[in-house]
């Protein structure tokens, strides 16, 4: 049975949906995109328009919700649920909620504390009328999903709101967390112009717009752009991960990735986690683990940071989820 509800005003439109099935009721509000348009590289055609901010929410049908699981998705490229709808099932069953929220900005890096900003309120909202527990929160993602993430919790933790999520832990999945490194891995690659280079230009041309430079002229702003940095030696944003239950996914594909992009074992968001994982522990947060993915074989789809998550075991993912949930109540 599906029920899609559909509401139009003149000046504003806000599109909301809410259908029910499989034991699951998923409720959609979205606003229409502005009529505009960001830069995003150098060239008179390197725009990108602005896409839908909103939410979805999928709701248990349970009465009694356990906890809520968040995405930090981006409602075009991440076709708004896009990572959160493949752990539905499991969530379900073990009584939680699931939400996907999306900022205005396409491929949103969260340079912008607007963004952030806006998706906290779209996230109080949700809380609010439906009146979820504001307890067991765990922020999930692969990707720009995942580094959303820790962007949030480190500007929100500077702030003095009214609302403030009780997060319990972090499940992150493949994506850069050393932009500095990231910045040298795409200029070897626009250097050695052996791929495509869309990917390269635009983020670091992204990297030095916002961070008003590049690692040489900025350090400092790559560093504090960086949840984590190899060379960064103040480590100055591991603070905000101390207190959280974390598990880390990486796939270094290191022959696949050889291969195909001519990247050595430095160009791997692997070295990156690998390294946020160990100066955790360092700190004194021993309740972190590291879950290595296998790489594809045949005619499976080859790995990047968004099929990681793919690959993903869901149910096994939701049992950690209640074991920490289980362990938190004690």
């Amino acid at each position: 049975m599906k029920v899609v509800f559909h509401f139009f005003f003149v000046t504003a439109l806000i599109i909301f949906g809410c259908s029910e099935a499989m034991g699951q009721k998923v409720i959609e509000k979205y606003e229409p995109a502005k009529q505009d348009s960001i830069q995003v590289g150098p060239g008179e055609k390197d725009y990108m328009p602005f896409i839908q901010s909103g939410y979805t929410l999928m709701l248990p049908e349970q009465d009694r919700i356990k906890g809520v699981l968040i995405f930090l998705e981006d409602s075009k490229y991440d076709q708004r649920n896009g990572n959160a709808q493949q752990i539905y099932s499991e969530a379900i069953q073990k009584d939680f909620a699931v939400l996907s929220v999306s900022s205005e900005i396409p491929l949103d890096f969260f340079f912008s504390e607007t963004s952030i900003l806006d998706c906290h309120r779209k996230i109080k909202e949700v809380f609010s009328e439906f009146k979820l527990p504001n307890e067991h929160i765990f922020l999930i993602g692969s990707s720009l999903v995942g580094h959303r993430a820790l962007k949030y919790i480190e500007f929100m933790s500077g702030q003095k709101t009214d609302f403030e999520l009780n997060l319990l832990g972090l499940v992150l999945c493949n994506f850069t967390m050393d932009w500095t490194r990231k910045w040298h891995q795409h200029q070897r690659d626009i250097r050695l112009n052996k791929i495509d280079l869309w990917e390269p230009k635009f983020i670091n041309f992204m990297l030095e717009t916002h961070l008003e430079g590049t690692p040489e002229s900025a350090p400092e702003n790559y560093h504090n752009f960086s949840s984590y940095s190899y060379s960064d030696t103040s480590l100055q944003n591991i603070q905000h991960y101390l207190d959280y239950d974390i598990r880390v996914y990486i796939e270094p594909a290191i022959e696949h990735r050889l291969d195909q992009y001519y990247r050595t074992l430095y160009e791997n968001n692997a070295t990156d986690m690998v390294g946020f994982v160990a100066e955790l522990r360092l700190a004194g947060n021993q309740d972190t683990e590291l879950k290595i993915l296998q790489p594809p074989s045949g005619n499976e789809m080859q790995p990047t940071s968004v099929s990681s998550w793919n690959r993903v075991d869901k149910r096994e993912l939701m049992n950690w989820i209640t074991s920490r949930v289980k362990q938190s109540d004690q």
